[in-house]
């Protein structure tokens, strides 16, 4: 596809304008998660390094969504959901978040590796990439596994905050970085159910518009059952512990159970109550990496005091 930028459009953008190229919802995600990674991983970083760790690991986050909001544009001025980003709404120019994607990636980079190690600087850089490029770019259009491949690119923030606090991958990162990475398919899936309308008219291949709606809800499944035994595998490693494991079994329960429930109903159902056991689904998957994370965050903070972990 060619993206045409329209110089002769005149734009007036205000700075709210700009934080919005950012998607400050999914930056909030990155922080917390990033933060998390740094402060369950085993080295302490000072204060002011951990602080810096995580401002450039949220830029490089907002980097990696006004770069998306350049490319899609044109799709977001059909989708409802996405109809009032500032792009479509006339707000701001392609231009404008193109510069400002590209100037973002390049000084969270330099400022990531320079505040705390350029492995962790080198993470970034792939994700940002990753998501720009290799989702964005290239297979959001073409693949309806698009969500699968690109939840990759929103998992990458705690190895990432755990990289910089280290400097060096472990087992517990990479499960922290599983975890969202199979949390993200059926989170979308659920949304493409009962807004599947959007995704026929803008022509994205999302799995309910080229396998149907009773694929979609057997692979919801699929993915629920891994991501629980993700989750509840995480708290037998050294960022989990007893408060981890009982959030964890509670969350993953009401999980399957309703990925069990989308799995079981036939359109007839759902289309007769408005979907009200797939937004419940999904409603409830906004909380699940909040939760889990914050357990996570409470295991290493108490663990200094012999109460967290499974000491």
């Amino acid at each position: 596809m060619t993206k045409v930028s329209d110089h002769s459009a005149e734009y007036d953008p205000v700075f709210g304008d700009y934080v919005a190229l950012l998607k400050p919802r999914v930056m909030s995600l990155v922080v917390f998660t990033a933060f998390v990674g740094l402060m369950a991983a085993p080295v302490s970083l000072h204060p002011v390094e951990a602080f810096c760790a995580i401002l450039f690991i949220a830029i490089g986050g907002g980097a990696s969504g006004s770069l998306n909001m350049w490319w899609d544009a044109d799709i977001d001025a059909i989708m409802r959901r996405t109809k009032s980003r500032p792009i479509p709404s006339g707000r701001t120019s392609p231009d404008a978040a193109l510069g400002l994607g590209v100037a973002l990636s390049g000084l969270s980079v330099l400022m990531l590796g320079l505040a705390a190690n350029w492995h962790a600087a080198a993470w970034l850089a792939f994700t940002i990439f990753f998501y720009a490029v290799i989702y964005t770019i290239w297979l959001k259009r073409v693949t309806p596994q698009n969500i699968v491949i690109g939840g990759a690119a929103g998992a990458f923030p705690p190895l990432i905050g755990w990289v910089a606090a280290t400097g060096s991958v472990s087992i517990e990162a990479v499960l922290m970085f599983a975890l969202i990475f199979m949390w993200t398919p059926p989170h979308f899936w659920a949304l493409a159910l009962f807004m599947r309308s959007d995704y026929d008219d803008a022509d994205v291949p999302m799995l309910t518009v080229t396998h149907g709606r009773p694929a979609t809800r057997r692979h919801i499944l699929a993915y629920a059952v891994l991501q629980a035994a993700l989750a509840i595998g995480l708290a037998f490693t050294s960022v989990g512990g007893a408060m981890y494991l009982t959030v964890a079994l509670i969350c993953n329960t009401i999980v399957l159970r309703d990925a069990l429930r989308i799995w079981r109903r036939d359109e007839q159902a759902s289309e007769a109550d408005n979907f009200k056991v797939e937004r419940a689904f999904f409603k409830f998957s906004l909380l699940y990496l909040f939760v889990h994370f914050l357990a996570i965050l409470a295991e290493a903070l108490l663990a200094p005091y012999g109460l967290g972990g499974w000491s």
